[in-house]
């Protein structure tokens, strides 16, 4: 989620008609609650390590917005005179920055709304990987081999581990596990 950020800023300064960058610190209760931070006020060079930070450093949520949600997140979006919406994140996230999209477009208000999607389960069709899978299988494989080595010293005692993970309805956490 952090390196896709840091490209959200880069490609933003490139571009003068941006008067601004904001992120919101978790998620859409940020916006919510107007707990805006200006990003470009941020060392850069600490922006430029986030490129290889795991995690959300803006932090996240899960919140499904309501009706009223909805025209509050786009009051505060006016006021800021924001004019390009990012928001990384899953299925709620998507259908979030959706709603608001349509809430804009049927006000008359321009705003270009782009959802990046993130998603452990690696689901998204037609892509080879979903922001956040990297890190999820890097950490099942890792958790894998750890437990292996110990059902492999514990064998005696406990021959058996059986390990769940995450995915929905794809595999793709489970063969990560797999190939560990």
């Amino acid at each position: 989620m952090n390196s896709s950020l840091v490209g959200i800023l880069r490609e933003a300064a490139e571009h003068d008609e941006i008067e601004g960058v904001y992120g919101t610190l978790f998620g859409i209760q940020g916006l919510l609650d107007e707990a805006l931070i200006d990003l470009e006020r941020e060392d850069p060079a600490t922006i430029q390590r986030l490129s290889h930070t795991p995690a959300a450093a803006l932090g996240s949520c899960r919140y499904r917005l309501g009706i009223e949600d909805c025209e509050r997140a786009l009051e505060i979006l006016q006021a800021y005179n924001v004019r390009y919406f990012f928001y990384i994140g899953g299925n709620d996230s998507a259908e979030t920055a959706h709603r608001i999209a349509q809430l804009a477009q049927e006000q008359g208000y321009e705003l270009y709304v782009i959802s990046l999607p993130k998603t452990i389960d690696n689901d998204l069709v037609e892509t080879d990987h979903c922001l956040g899978y990297g890190s999820v299988a890097r950490f099942v494989a890792m958790a894998t081999m750890d437990a292996s080595r110990d059902t492999e010293a514990m064998r005696l005692l406990e021959p058996v581990k059986i390990i769940e993970v995450m995915g929905r309805d794809a595999g793709w956490v489970a063969a990560a596990a797999a190939l560990a």
